[in-house]
């Protein structure tokens, strides 16, 4: 496998993703934001810096922008703005890595949790404790 270095340009910003394969094999994928203007973040709270603020409700307030109302899990800090396109843009690109990724551990979670209970019940096989006439 060839690895690619990439030196970012003072223009852009980081962002690393952890993935697991399937073999357990965990993998850093990064990828550059560009920094032309400093952009406003909705996902990260004003009040205590947490990257988890979700959006309650939106809609849309004229052609570029929309109303949102943001809340913050850790400190409970809350806000209705009116925000540009590109905010919500970056905010929704955001929203979707995170149910990505929380979809991501569901399936491998799910996975974990049938593999033990076929262990077990092999091993209840095994040991005799389930019978032909059990079923």
């Amino acid at each position: 496998m060839q690895e690619f270095e990439h030196s970012p340009s003072p223009d852009h910003k980081p962002y690393v993703r952890k993935v697991t394969l399937p073999s357990g094999k965990t993998i850093e994928v990064i990828s550059f934001e560009d920094l032309d203007t400093p952009a406003t973040e909705l996902h990260v709270c004003p009040a205590c810096s947490s990257e988890l603020v979700y959006p309650l409700a939106w809609e849309e307030a004229d052609r570029a922008r929309w109303e949102v109302s943001l809340r913050c899990p850790n400190c409970e800090w809350h806000e209705t703005g009116v925000f540009e396109e590109d905010a919500i843009q970056r905010f929704d690109e955001t929203l979707d890595r995170g149910t990505e990724s929380l979809v991501d551990d569901l399936r491998r979670l799910t996975r974990a949790n049938m593999e033990e209970d076929i262990e077990r019940f092999v091993a209840a096989l095994n040991a005799e404790y389930v019978l032909p006439e059990d079923f």
